[in-house]
């Protein structure tokens, strides 16, 4: 849920509220499936995703705000009579609702083969800053904290389910978080707020490939194409440049290639250089103790 932005406060001496139980809509995985997680697979390039990943016979753990979408997904899915999948309704603007679909996802299946994150958001066409249920600036919190909080409450699972992968779909766009103002309290724009999701989408990846390295669970980003032809675009009133099929391929290649490495970004299809600010290491370990403390890790 996103609110205009405004002073959020919790109730002094209030009660815990007690953590919801998520059931999922759908089938189990099988064994020998391959069980991939996509975020944000109820529409455009995660609903691709998704498809062609069951149509090859996988288990797709499906995740969108929607549960009309996801049910007319997984009737798609079912259809097709190949691989299969379940559906998890979860609202990225809300941390709490991050960590019930952890626990479903950890309660329901006791391996975990990928994690593609790619749930996100381009509120270009809105008035003025926009913020969650848990206070903060919304791309910060959907294009990066919860995927960031998600990874690390499934990173257990992935280690276990080894070998894994984790694709964070992120962007060429670029703003270097100011931690002074990463909120964007002054000096708001959506493009800003964007890029500097995206970036923190980079930066984490890096990270997260060295403590990952030698456990047999790999992690990399990509910007899957330029402006795609999805909702999310046109919406915005973009003209699209490329289409939704060539970023999914580029999130498969990822997925299946045993070349694809462990902490790398690419460009579509090219292994390429991310921005500048994300191989400096102090702005990285800055970002990464922020996070921790903004999802409550710390």
């Amino acid at each position: 849920m996103l609110v205009a932005a405004a002073p959020i406060a919790a109730a002094a001496g209030a009660a815990p509220a007690p953590t919801p139980v998520l059931e999922g809509i759908g089938a189990a995985s099988a064994p020998g499936q391959r069980v991939v997680l996509i975020t944000g697979s109820t529409n455009g390039l995660g609903r691709e995703v998704a498809r062609t990943l069951a149509a090859r016979g996988d288990h797709v753990i499906l995740h969108g705000r929607s549960v009309e979408r996801g049910a007319e997904l997984l009737a798609e899915i079912e259809a097709q009579g190949k691989g299969s999948a379940r559906f998890y309704p979860a609202d990225f603007a809300s941390l709490q609702q991050v960590r019930t679909l952890a626990d479903a996802v950890l309660r329901d299946y006791p391996r975990l083969d990928a994690l593609v994150n790619n749930a996100g958001i381009a509120l270009i066409r809105e008035p003025g800053r926009q913020l969650t249920a848990d206070g903060h600036e919304a791309h910060f919190q959907v294009n990066y904290l919860s995927g960031y909080l998600l990874t690390r409450l499934l990173l257990p699972r992935l280690r276990e389910s080894a070998p894994a992968r984790i694709v964070n779909v992120s962007s060429l766009s670029e703003a270097t978080p100011d931690f002074d103002n990463l909120m964007l309290e002054q000096d708001y724009s959506p493009w800003r707020a964007y890029g500097q999701s995206k970036l923190a989408q980079v930066m984490f990846t890096f990270d997260l490939a060295t403590t990952l390295e030698g456990t047999g669970v790999t992690v990399n980003a990509l910007h899957p194409s330029t402006f795609m032809n999805t909702q999310m675009v046109i919406g915005n009133e973009i003209e699209p440049r490329s289409s939704v099929e060539t970023g999914r391929d580029a999130v498969l290649r990822l997925l299946d290639d045993p070349q694809a490495g462990n902490g790398r970004f690419f460009n579509v299809f090219e292994p390429t250089r991310a921005p500048a600010a994300a191989y400096d290491v102090a702005i990285r370990r800055r970002l990464m103790e922020v996070s921790d403390t903004l999802v409550g890790w710390r």
